[in-house]
């Protein structure tokens, strides 16, 4: 595991995006897992300005995402399909996208078939997480297993508060979605997580430095064999304490 702590966000999403665009640089047909939510934005935004400036070329890059709300189609402005064209793919040309479709009329196809899309594209190179403050990767919350694939899971109340911000009311968010499992993510080769915030200290450290466990789905990242950790310092302040090897 290799931890790196910045000063702030920007930082943060500078840090990031140059270890994506390493990785692209070094694998110019990368398959790369792709997450949503605010804690990514300003990656997307700085890999944008990379591309921009012809530091980096995502012509040969196949996507997947992690997860879709159920009952959003690509339309509705809440999607996550909605979310990565606006801040990423309207912007940058890929190869291939993938991302599960939220308005399947067959969700056990529709999860299957993703999980074949992964492994005839060669399986995810690069995994993008962010975690949730119950500890949350994709939207496999807590009691999620450690085998599970891509599925339809119901959201915890506290997914459903925090992700309230961007909805007009907490009863417009959706209870359900679709999620590559937590087997699924850690088949990756290589998995990138993200956080920042005084908010995600508690479950940065629960998931770090705690004891693996189905009640904090991010604690399963620490039986990767290559996992990279990017946190400001707010995020990283209780790991620190608890003098976890950072490198800086």
């Amino acid at each position: 595991m290799n931890i790196f702590v910045v000063d702030d966000y920007e930082q943060l999403s500078k840090k990031a995006a140059q270890v994506v665009a390493q990785r692209v640089q070094a694998k110019k047909n990368l398959v790369l897992g792709l997450a949503t939510g605010s804690t990514p934005v300003g990656m997307y935004q700085e890999l944008v300005r990379m591309h921009e400036n012809g530091l980096v070329n995502f012509g040969l890059v196949t996507t997947f995402n992690l997860d879709e709300y159920v009952g959003l189609g690509s339309d509705d402005s809440q999607s996550y399909y909605r979310f990565m064209q606006a801040n990423f793919f309207s912007h940058v040309k890929v190869e291939k996208s993938f991302i599960p479709n939220g308005l399947a009329t067959d969700f056990v196809g529709e999860c299957s078939s993703y999980e074949a899309e992964i492994k005839s594209n060669g399986g995810i190179d690069v995994q993008i997480l962010g975690v949730g403050r119950d500890g949350h990767i994709g939207f496999n919350e807590p009691g999620a297993s450690r085998s599970s694939r891509t599925c339809v899971v119901s959201l915890d109340a506290i997914t459903m508060q925090d992700n309230s911000r961007f909805f007009a009311d907490i009863s417009r968010v959706p209870n359900r979605a679709i999620t590559m499992g937590i087997g699924t993510i850690l088949d990756a080769r290589e998995c990138i997580l993200l956080a920042n915030g005084a908010h995600k200290a508690e479950i940065i450290l629960r998931a770090l430095k705690g004891p693996v466990t189905e009640l904090v789905p991010a604690s399963f990242l620490q039986t990767h064999e290559n996992l990279t950790v990017i946190l400001d310092k707010d995020a990283a302040k209780k790991i620190i304490s608890c003098q976890i090897c950072v490198r800086v």
